[in-house]
């Protein structure tokens, strides 16, 4: 195995180690996979294709398990696009997304002028969150 693949496997264990997940293989594969390749959206099918294309077997149910598990973990993002399209984003931070339609992609929205205002008071016993804000993209008809 070359240094920087060992030095990628090393830093995924570490990070489900530190979100206090036990460092099954299928868990680092899937770790790796997502992580290796720096800020992503992807979804459980997605993610399925690409484990099974590089020869990692597990279950498209192991991969959405697992999926929630990160999220739970708080090492990924659940992004809502769709009823039933969910993204899952390797940026946990706080930012906003564009979302392409027809072509299923999610982009991140670089920091910056997004301002929500007049947010309402949250119910008694509540508070907010996260905001998450996502702009539909669609090709300018000419």
């Amino acid at each position: 195995m070359d240094k920087a693949v060992d030095s990628i496997s090393v830093s995924v264990e570490a990070k489900v180690r530190e979100a206090g997940l036990r460092p099954t293989r299928q868990r680092l594969s899937l770790a790796t996979l997502l992580f290796a390749k720096g800020d992503r959206h992807l979804t459980a099918e997605e993610l399925h294709e690409e484990a099974q294309g590089v020869g990692v077997t597990v279950s498209l149910a192991t991969v959405y398990n697992t999926l929630h598990q990160f999220t739970e973990a708080g090492i990924l993002r659940i992004l809502a696009v769709e009823g039933s399209r969910t993204y899952f984003d390797t940026n946990t931070s706080d930012h906003h997304h564009f979302y392409v339609e027809g072509e299923n992609k999610v982009l991140d929205i670089a920091s910056g002028p997004v301002m929500v205002t007049n947010v309402p008071e949250p119910p008694e016993g509540m508070e907010i969150a996260n905001i998450d804000i996502i702009i539909r993209l669609r090709p300018k008809l000419r």
